[in-house]
């Protein structure tokens, strides 16, 4: 398994079942807090890295990636290109790839921990080892920070990862208790996890975003998930 060439084994299996999601404390968009229940699913252990895209990008025509090195996730990617590396993904491995819905990725994040505000716990960022060299000119190469529970690399931080649904500041009042998907229709699609160049690098497990689905920015990727 490497972040340079991207391998069915990085997918891994995330259990299905019942966590609460968003945050009675947290901002008007993470209430209120409720019960959510998910069937298994994968999720990719790395975010997308340029080594990742680069076939990809090569026989599409994307633009590059905001940053060279084969191990940092490609940025500058909208949501219609990481769609469509999830189809393309697809079609090379023959099986079916996709973004994470918003309540997968919440559920992934937390590792196990219910209702904890970050990956590892409650412990605040700038406590963690290594936390003021990280970051400095760009997002790191992925995989350099530990793993949360499920073993995932670099969930809450690095680049905004974008999901699958539509925004809505107020879904969650409207949510389904099984397997939410997100509203049918927006003008905004959901982004989850903190990025680089914000002050405060690791956005909490609950923490929402949104941009148009046409934008590209420096500290926007993604990651691959895929049904069990």
């Amino acid at each position: 398994m490497s972040a340079t060439r991207l391998d069915p084994g990085d997918l891994i299996r995330i259990p299905g079942g019942a966590f609460l999601m968003g945050q009675e404390n947290g901002r008007d968009d993470e209430r209120p807090a409720h019960r959510v229940t998910l069937a298994p699913f994968l999720l990719c252990r790395y975010q997308t890295t340029n080594a990742h895209y680069e076939a990809f990008r090569r026989v599409t025509m994307r633009e590059k990636s905001e940053f060279t090195c084969l191990t940092q996730p490609a940025t500058s990617v909208n949501w219609f290109d990481a769609v469509a590396y999830c189809k393309w993904l697809s079609a090379q491995w023959g099986a079916h790839f996709r973004l994470p819905t918003e309540a997968e990725w919440e559920f992934a994040a937390r590792g196990g921990l219910e209702q904890r505000l970050y990956p590892w716990g409650d412990a605040e960022p700038e406590a963690r080892a290594g936390y003021p060299e990280r970051w400095r000119n760009g997002p790191e190469p992925v995989g350099t920070s530990e793993p949360n529970g499920h073993g995932l690399f670099d969930i809450c931080e690095n680049v905004h990862e974008w999901c699958a649904d539509w925004y809505d500041p107020g879904y969650y009042a409207a949510s389904p208790a099984e397997n939410p998907t997100g509203p049918a229709a927006g003008k905004r699609r959901a982004s989850r996890g903190g990025a680089w160049r914000h002050h405060v690098k690791v956005a909490r497990c609950a923490a929402r975003s949104s941009i148009p689905p046409e934008f590209r920015y420096a500290d926007y990727g993604f990651r691959v998930a895929g049904d069990v």
